[in-house]
């Protein structure tokens, strides 16, 4: 039976064709992968079809550049989220869906972590496999321009495999664990169309993607 993928791809910065295509190609290698395509504001409903993981790859500010800025993820959505997957969903917090979720303490608790700022210019970014995963294999270091997102992680209770470095500074690219029954990939690479398609990113997307839907 096909493994079913519930998918919130695209936001205001971040362009849903660019993400929609590495994700296409990062599950081309892995049989009986079905993508669900959802909105931000159908995510929390769709949980109740039970998919096999859920992919987040979209911020938490609906409108960021308004002077009244929308969130779509309350705490209401953040408890179904973190049932999900304490009985059993796996959840793919991928590069954006990392970000605005800082004051949502139960789905900052279930990821642990947060994204906290980027600086305003994209820099070459390297991204270094801290120990050794099953994520990836045969590149232990790669480069590109990204956004370099610095993040807050709770590295006493997860996994960190991946580590950031650029003219800004150092921070953590990768984390997972288990909660509950279910199981959580942090991954912060990339912002752009050349970084998400780079053959590193996608070997490690493919990878995180049947870990979450095993």
């Amino acid at each position: 039976m096909a493994k079913r993928i519930v998918a919130v791809l695209g936001d205001f910065y971040h362009k849903r064709e660019w993400s929609e295509r590495a994700l296409e190609a990062a599950v081309e290698p892995l049989e009986d992968i079905k993508i669900e395509y959802k909105s931000r504001e159908e995510l929390v409903e769709s949980l109740d079809t039970n998919p096999d993981a859920v992919i987040l790859f979209a911020e938490n500010r609906i409108n960021p550049e308004d002077e009244q800025v929308n969130t779509w993820m309350d705490d209401d959505a953040a408890e179904a989220i973190q049932s999900y997957v304490q009985n059993g969903g796996g959840w793919l917090a991928w590069h954006s869906g990392l970000a605005s979720y800082d004051h949502i303490k139960g789905y900052t608790d279930m990821l642990h972590g947060f994204f906290k700022f980027h600086p305003q210019q994209h820099q070459q970014v390297t991204y270094t496999v801290k120990q050794p995963t099953d994520l990836i294999k045969d590149t232990e270091q790669f480069t590109f321009l990204d956004e370099h997102y610095f993040v807050e992680c709770d590295e006493d209770n997860t996994n960190v495999f991946l580590t950031t470095e650029s003219v800004d500074g150092a921070s953590i690219g990768g984390w997972e664990h288990d909660f509950g029954k279910g199981h959580v990939i942090s991954f912060v690479p990339a912002h752009l169309e050349e970084g998400l398609m780079d053959p590193a990113v996608q070997e490690m997307l493919m990878k995180a993607i049947k870990r979450v839907s095993e």
